[in-house]
């Protein structure tokens, strides 16, 4: 049984996770880390990361960037596998994720969805014969109207991923409404919609002469990216020092 210390505890995702470790037999949460002890959990709460000296296998991060240079310094300290999860990191934090991946093994996705990850590998195909054959590339995103950012952490990372297949060859383009122009061949579009409830929504077309192939994910909860830090934290745990992504679960799956 893989042992987990969960970094965010008592936020929204602290306490899905929670749940779902509950019902795993593969897994269990020994010691949460959180700013306050609010006495709702099974397992005892620390507020001061660095108190809680509990043997685990992996730790699940779900907080905020403010408290990401603590957390690193710790689990590089300890020598505990990370599943980083939260978003916002400043770039000398990112620096720092990869500098402290050489001496412990750390995680880090822009979405925790096996889906998505799943999603993400079929795209980068699909873009090496229809790119490759003069489709243009969009990118459509909807998420509920609390959302602050746009267009979503993971809309970018879909970009990236068909970029990253296709050589780098293409830039993005976030606002067709600043320009009059036409399209350029080599720019994938990227577009935003916010409103209601909508937990998550990204939709890819490839368009091309008188046809158009659409790949789409639909998240109709939070549990999913939850189940994804599990078994992201179970796959951690024994790995060498290292930065992975979901992707490279995904692989050994």
């Amino acid at each position: 049984m893989v042992k987990i210390i969960m970094h965010g505890c008592n936020g929204h995702m602290g306490q899905v996770i929670s749940g779902i470790v509950e019902k795993d037999p593969d897994a269990e949460i020994v010691a949460g880390i959180d700013i306050a002890d609010q006495g709702k959990n099974s397992y005892p709460v620390f507020t001061d990361i660095d108190a809680c000296q509990v043997e685990a296998d992996a730790l699940i991060d779900f907080s905020s960037a403010k408290a990401t240079d603590a957390l690193l310094a710790y689990c590089e300290k300890r020598k505990l596998p990370i599943v980083l999860c939260t978003t916002g990191l400043s770039e000398e934090q990112l620096a720092k994720v990869e500098e402290t991946s050489k001496n412990v093994a750390v995680l880090k996705s822009a979405n925790m969805s096996l889906g998505i990850n799943t999603l993400m590998k079929l795209l980068q195909d699909a873009a090496k014969v229809l790119a490759t054959a003069g489709f243009d590339m969009e990118i459509v995103e909807k998420h509920h109207n609390k959302k602050m950012d746009a267009p979503s952490g993971t809309a970018l990372a879909i970009a990236d991923a068909i970029n990253e297949a296709m050589d780098d060859r293409y830039t993005y383009k976030l606002d067709r409404s600043a320009e009059r122009a036409r399209r350029e061949a080599n720019e994938i579009g990227i577009q935003a919609v916010r409103g209601g409830t909508i937990v998550g929504e990204h939709e890819v077309l490839f368009c091309g002469p008188d046809e158009v192939i659409t790949l789409k994910h639909t998240a109709y909860s939070r549990n999913i990216f939850a189940n994804g830090a599990v078994n992201a934290a179970v796959y951690l745990a024994k790995k060498e020092p290292g930065l992975y992504n979901m992707g490279n679960m995904i692989a050994e799956l």
